[in-house]
Parts: structure tokens; sequence; C-alpha cells
């Protein structure tokens, strides 16, 4: 038993979800999903990782 509850607030939620209306910040999305700062920098942690077990003759093994 319990189910019904579970269901109810299942259901809830999803009218919640639907029926609401929420603001989007289109230019927020956009810089998240682009990969840039508010500020237009790169952060450090975006930088592309080196691997430390390369040597000099990876390039030439591809």
């Amino acid at each position: 038993m319990g189910r019904g509850r579970a269901k109810a607030k299942q259901t809830k939620v999803a009218r919640e979800l639907k029926y609401s209306t929420h603001d989007t910040d289109f230019d927020a999305l956009q810089r998240e999903l682009s990969g840039r700062s508010s500020d237009g920098e790169q952060r450090e942690d975006d930088q592309r990782y080196e691997d430390p077990y390369a040597d000099e003759y990876d390039e030439y093994r591809r």
C-alpha cells in the first residue's frame, strides 16, 4: 500500500511543471551551453586536458 500517495505526489508535480510559467534566462542558457562564463573569459578548469603520459612522438602514432 502507499502507492496512492506516491502517484498523487507525482501527478501534482507533473501538473505544476506543465502549467506553471517559468521565466527563462535564454542568455544565461546560451552562455552555459556554449561553455563561456558570464564575463566572456574562459575559466581555468575549462582549459584543455593535457595528458601527463604524452610524449613527443604521440602525434606520429595516429
